[in-house]
């Protein structure tokens, strides 16, 4: 059978999510997924962007990453995406690229694609589990298939217990106060296990 093809999905301002999607790229490696990470397009100003110094330094970080498409969401079997939570809600840039999908799920390309999510706030309780389930509403329109880490593993707890997706704090200084790496990578591998035995009954 052919290997579970895997896009990471994140929107990140000062590099937060960027980390965990690229923690949740070697989970879904580990699990033996193929993997591509895709950014969400920014649209923020560049004025603003500039007058963050953290903002500018990871956009220059990130220019070599892809942009997502909605052809890339037609391709993968599944799907984590990783975005920051704001007013207790994804930010706009995630939603604007989720937005543009409505071409693919009219045409039906969007159903039992397996699907994640995993956030981060400045505050524990900033959101962040409002911020993930926002995300999967638009997912049950989709037809997808959400996979949530649940209390499956031990390294939900040491991240701070969400059971809907991995979720992190980060500090003034931008630091992660959670450890959370174990986590990201367990999330992955479980989601591309249930990818993985989806597209084995499918095609069988």
């Amino acid at each position: 059978m052919a290997q579970v093809n895997l896009a990471v999905v994140y929107y990140s301002s000062t590099g937060t999510n960027y980390q965990l999607a690229q923690w949740a790229a070697e989970g879904g490696r580990q699990a033996g997924a193929e993997v591509k990470i895709y950014k969400v397009q920014e649209s923020a100003p560049q004025s603003v962007i500039d007058s963050n110094p953290a903002w500018k330094a990871h956009a220059q970080t990130a220019n070599n990453v892809p942009v997502i498409t909605p052809d890339d969401v037609v391709q993968a079997d599944a799907i984590i995406f990783s975005m920051p939570t704001r007013y207790g809600n994804m930010a706009a840039q995630m939603k604007q690229f989720l937005d543009s999908t409505g071409g693919i799920w009219a045409q039906g390309k969007t159903v039992n694609k397996v699907v994640s999510a995993m956030t981060s706030a400045q505050n524990a309780h900033g959101g962040q589990e409002a911020t993930i389930l926002s995300l999967y509403t638009m997912m049950y329109h989709w037809g997808a298939i959400v996979v949530a880490p649940g209390y499956t593993d031990q390294s939900v707890f040491t991240a701070g217990g969400n059971p809907y997706g991995t979720s992190v704090s980060v500090d003034q200084d931008g630091k992660m106060k959670e450890d959370v790496k174990a986590a990201a990578i367990h999330q992955a591998k479980r989601v591309v296990t249930v990818a993985e035995a989806l597209k084995k009954g499918l095609q069988g």
